[in-house]
Formats: structure tokens, C-alpha cells, sequence
């Protein structure tokens, strides 16, 4: 037994019946590598092999009554592999805008918090003859990088299927606890958060000092955004249930070059190329914000020690996309500028801030809260938090295979919630970044017109690297 720290359970409370919290990836697969042949039954074998790699395989969670803490996670009594496992084909001639179409229809599916939070859909009549996994995995449980870490746990440096051993201590489900032993086990926990409250409070007062030290002797330097002061536009709007989905795949030697040439972050670059994708998409469609567009861009804090560990290790920083700048290499200068400065503030308030407060968040009141704002379509009403999550997630740059089919590409998929009808997350692999393109569909109609618009923005940023 487990509780979900206050970060982990956040991602429950904002879960509605139009915003789902889980992450998932897209890969498409070559069944042709495969020694022995690729099946759904071969996949099933390597799963059920693998089981004991990945721990929140088999952690379902437990609500706490009347939402008095945070739940928390047991080993599932009534664990069953083939519940979390689908099989489905994919609609003629099996195209990337037929895989991706079927992909947003799957993502719209909310996780079944009766069983543990996950499952994995093989996706079958793909042209070439190649196949998809669509795995989905709540927000909850994983992070970015605790994702990547997590689908290790099924992956092989090669064609043969690696025989891991048996663990040394064999899995056990758990007993699911009475209320008695909840409630017990909860105002145990509750009992210790007023000196934690302390603490938190005093360190963010702390850090709030620091920064304004900071900001008084650096008059030069332009702080990051704040909060709401992002400009509305026609996808930052209350959602529906219905989600589309665009991939699109660039070179990572191009934009390393780019990276080199200007002495910037391969991150730097991935914002620029969206913010040009995003300011042509504005454009196309005659909208002109009244500002430069914002991006919430999600940060890990997983230290050396907490690596091979589940849940979020995660915090956020808000940087412009400076769309308001006509010139490429300007607004590749400007989110350099502003990631320096929002990474030193990050700095400064410390990696644990934000996971201290959340820590205190009424459970009931949380999920309540964020139930009522989406009902009452609150986020049309007030100008946007941020206006895109943008995420960029290192992946391996040499070839992985599941049960003997060799990867080809993998697009991850983020998930979007009211205000924020659109996430754009990348992974490197390979000499690729596979980007995915996740939209609310009432929102943006179209996620190719952005997700097209990504080779462009590159493009111009490389003529303009070429012509400096």
C-alpha cells in the first residue's frame, strides 16, 4: 500500500469527462524483423514476461472515503493481463492520416480506475505491412521520463526477445484495505502536514525574495511570463470529449546544426520550430493575437538517485514562443533568452515547491473544482493560463525492438485539458524528433495544418541559420 503524492493525485482531480489525464505513444513497428514471427500473442507472451520490470503494471488505486487524502495504490488482487490488452485493424489503405485518425479516437477513451491505469492497443493493416502499439498510461503513475523508463521495460536492444530473470522477491497481490484502515492510515498522514505546511510556506516565501534580488539586479533581462497573461486565441476555449492527432517527423542533425550555429538548446530549437508552426496556423486563419503566444513547458526534477523510480518528478515553466517576431533566428534568440531566465528562477524557488503544495490539496475539493470549471465552461471566460503545452522528451539514438519488431518511429501523445486545446510533445530517435500533435477537434479541425507546418517552420529557420 502506497499513497500517490499530492503531484500524482493532481493529475486525477483534473480529470473530467472532457479532460483525460493519461499520456500515450504511437509506435509504428516492422513486424518483418521478428525471428519467430509477430503476433498479438507474441506481444501478450513478452508483456506478461515483463510484467515484474514495470510495477504500475499491476497497481490499481483505492479511493479514500470522503476523499479525506490522496488514494493510494495496491498491488490489484484481481489483476488480468488480458483486460488491458486490445487487438484492433486499422481502415484501408492504412495510411499515417488513417492510423493517426483511429489513434485520437483511442486517446479519447478515458482509463478505467477499477483496474490498474493502462493499456496497450496492437494496431493491425498498416500499409508496408507494418503494425502500431498505441500504449496509454495515466498521468498518475508516470511522468515523461518515468514513461520513457517504463517502456524499457518491454523493449530489446535487438531482433531476439532478451529472458530477464525472475525477481528475487515473486509478486504479491495486496489485500484492498477496509475504511477503517483508510481513514486510519489517511489522519495518520494529515497529522503530519501542518509542520510540512511550515516549511513549504517559508521556503516559497524564501524564493519569492530571491527572485525579486534577482529581477532588481538584472533590470535588463526580461522575466519569464506570468500566469494569464498569455492572449486568447480560437483553441484556448473549454473542450469536448473528442480528440484528433497529427504526427510529423524531422531530422535531429538539422536542428543540432541549428542548435551549434546560433549556441542555443536543442530544447530552444523545438520551440522555435513550434512557435513558427503555430504562428502560420494563426495566420491561415486570419487570427492575430494580441501578443506573443505563451508555452507551458513541462520540466523533469528526477534526480540520479530517484531514476528507475515511477510517479511525477515534474514541474513547469511558462516561456514566450515570441510569435510576435516576423524573423526566425529573433524568436530562436528570444525563448533562448527566456528559457535562461525561466530555468533560473526555477532555480531559485527549487524543484520540490511546486510538489509541496499540491501535497495539501483537498482531494474532494480538487476534483469537485475542476469538475465545476469545465461544467460551467469557465476557461472561455478569463484570458489563458498558457496558450500550448510544448514537451520534448530524450529518447535513444540507436534502434529498439518489441517482441523482435524493430521501432520505426514513436510519436508520443500529452494530454490537453480546458484552455489549452492543443499539446505538442516530442521524442528523439534515431536521427529523428517525432513530434505528435494532439488536439481538441472543435478547437482545431485540422492537427495537420500544424503539424505539416512543423517541417516549414524548420526549413525556415535553417535558410535563415544559412543566410546569418
Amino acid at each position: 500500500m502506497q499513497r500517490l503524492t499530492g503531484l500524482d493525485a493532481g493529475f486525477l482531480y483534473m480529470e473530467t469527462s472532457t479532460s483525460f489525464m493519461h499520456v500515450a505513444s504511437l509506435m509504428v513497428l516492422d513486424p518483418s524483423t521478428a525471428p519467430h514471427g509477430f503476433s498479438f500473442q507474441s506481444l501478450r507472451e513478452l508483456y506478461a514476461e515483463r510484467l515484474d520490470q514495470a510495477p504500475p503494471f499491476r497497481r490499481r488505486l483505492v479511493e479514500v472515503p470522503l476523499g479525506l487524502h490522496h488514494p493510494i495504490w495496491i498491488e490489484d488482487p484481481d489483476f488480468d493481463l488480458d483486460w488491458h490488452l486490445r487487438h484492433i485493424a486499422v481502415p484501408a489503405p492504412g495510411g499515417m492520416k488513417e492510423l493517426t485518425e483511429l489513434a485520437g479516437h483511442l486517446a479519447a477513451i478515458p482509463l478505467d480506475r477499477s483496474h490498474p491505469l493502462w493499456e496497450a492497443w496492437l494496431i493491425d493493416g498498416l500499409e508496408g505491412g507494418n503494425v502500431a502499439l498505441l500504449t496509454k498510461v495515466h498521468h498518475a503513475a508516470i511522468d515523461g521520463a518515468s514513461g520513457e523508463e517504463l517502456m524499457v521495460a518491454i523493449l530489446d536492444l535487438s531482433p531476439e526477445i532478451e529472458r530477464k530473470p525472475p525477481p528475487a522477491k515473486p509478486w504479491e497481490p495486496e489485500r484492498v484495505p477496509s475504511d477503517t484502515e483508510l481513514v486510519a492510515h489517511a489522519l495518520a498522514s494529515l497529522a503530519q502536514q501542518p509542520v510540512r505546511a511550515i516549511k513549504t510556506v517559508r521556503r516559497t516565501v524564501e524564493a519569492a525574495l530571491q527572485i525579486r534580488e534577482t529581477n532588481r539586479r538584472q533590470p535588463d533581462q526580461k522575466p519569464p511570463p506570468s500566469p494569464f497573461s498569455a492572449p486568447r486565441t480560437s483553441f484556448n476555449a473549454t473542450l469536448t470529449p473528442h480528440r484528433a492527432f497529427a504526427t510529423a517527423s524531422l531530422p535531429l542533425p538539422e536542428v543540432k546544426m541549428i542548435k551549434n550555429a546560433r549556441g542555443t538548446t536543442v530544447n530552444d530549437v523545438v520551440l522555435t520550430i513550434c512557435a513558427g508552426a503555430l504562428r502560420r496556423y494563426l495566420d491561415s486563419r486570419d487570427e492575430h493575437p494580441d501578443g506573443a503566444l505563451v508555452a507551458m513547458v513541462p520540466v523533469s526534477v528526477r534526480t540520479e538517485d530517484q531514476k528507475g523510480t515511477h510517479g511525477n518528478r515534474v514541474s513547469s515553466m511558462l516561456c514566450t514562443l515570441a510569435t510576435d517576431l516576423d524573423d526566425p533566428l529573433e524568436r530562436l534568440d528570444a525563448i533562448h533568452a527566456c528559457m535562461a531566465a525561466a530555468k533560473e528562477q526555477q532555480n531559485a524557488i527549487g524543484a520540490d515547491t511546486l510538489q509541496n503544495w499540491v501535497e495539501f490539496a483537498a482531494p474532494a475539493v480538487a476534483a469537485q473544482a475542476a469538475r465545476l470549471y469545465s461544467r460551467m465552461k469557465i476557461a472561455d471566460r478569463h484570458r489563458p493560463l498558457f496558450n500550448v503545452t510544448i514537451s520534448n522528451v530524450p529518447g535513444p539514438p540507436f534502434p529498439l525492438y518489441i517482441a523482435g519488431a524493430r521501432m520505426l518511429a514513436t510519436y508520443p501523445m500529452g494530454p490537453i485539458f480546458d484552455g489549452g486545446g492543443i499539446n505538442i510533445t516530442v521524442m528523439s530517435y534515431l536521427d529523428s524528433l517525432d513530434f505528435g500533435v494532439l488536439v481538441c477537434p472543435e478547437l482545431i479541425p485540422d492537427p495537420w495544418a500544424i503539424a505539416d507546418g512543423l517541417h516549414d517552420a524548420l526549413e525556415e529557420l535553417a535558410k535563415a541559420v544559412d543566410a546569418g
